[in-house]
C-alpha cells in the first residue's frame, strides 16, 4: 500500500484527492456545513448575515473549496468507498518556517458522519503531519452550535482551543 493511503475500513480508504473527486468534494462540503450557516444566520441575524454571506454562500464556499483542494502549496485527500466514492476530505498545509501544520479544511458527507469518518481523517492528518516533521498543529473552527461537533472532534484528537470572538455591527 502507497505511504499516501490508508485502510479505514475493508470497504474505504483515505487516498490524495484526484481531479475527478474535486466535484464530489464540493458537494459534501457543502452538505457538511449547511448546519454552520445556518447557526451563523440564526447568530447574526439576517441584516449582518446577509452583508457577510449572500447573494449566495454555497457559490462562495464552493469557490473556496476548490481553491484550497487545488492550491500548490496543499495535501489534499478524500476518504472514499470501496466504489471510489468520496465522503469526506481533509486538505493539509505547512508552514516549514514555524514547524507548524495546519488542517486547512475537513468534511464529512452528513449520511456518513457519527461512524468515526472524521477522526479518521483528523488521524491521519496529525500522522501525516508529524511524519513531516512539524512540530505544531493548528485546526480552526468557530464557536457556535453549528461548529459544536467540529470542536468535539478536534478535542478528542487532543487540540486545545483558544476562544476567539469576531464581533459585527451592521451600520445600516
Amino acid at each position: 500500500m502507497p505511504e499516501q493511503s490508508r485502510i479505514v475500513e475493508p470497504s474505504q480508504q483515505i487516498r490524495p484527492l484526484t481531479p475527478a473527486d474535486l466535484e464530489a468534494v464540493v458537494d459534501l462540503s457543502l452538505l457538511a456545513w449547511e448546519p454552520v450557516f445556518v447557526s451563523f444566520e440564526r447568530i447574526l441575524g439576517s441584516a449582518i448575515f446577509n452583508r457577510l454571506y449572500r447573494p449566495d454562500w454555497r457559490a462562495a464556499q464552493a469557490t473556496a473549496v476548490r481553491k484550497t483542494c487545488l492550491a500548490p502549496d496543499a495535501e489534499s485527500f478524500v476518504l472514499a468507498t470501496g466504489d471510489s466514492t468520496p465522503v469526506g476530505f481533509v486538505v493539509l498545509q505547512q508552514d516549514r518556517d514555524e514547524s507548524l501544520g495546519v488542517i486547512e479544511m475537513i468534511a464529512v458527507h452528513p449520511e456518513h458522519q457519527r461512524r468515526g469518518h472524521g477522526r479518521a481523517l483528523m488521524e491521519f492528518a496529525i500522522h501525516r503531519l508529524r511524519d513531516q516533521g512539524l512540530k505544531l498543529l493548528n485546526v480552526g473552527t468557530g464557536g457556535d452550535p453549528g461548529h459544536a461537533p467540529a470542536r468535539a472532534l478536534y478535542e478528542a484528537v487532543g487540540f486545545t482551543g483558544l476562544p476567539l470572538v469576531n464581533y459585527y455591527l451592521a451600520t445600516e
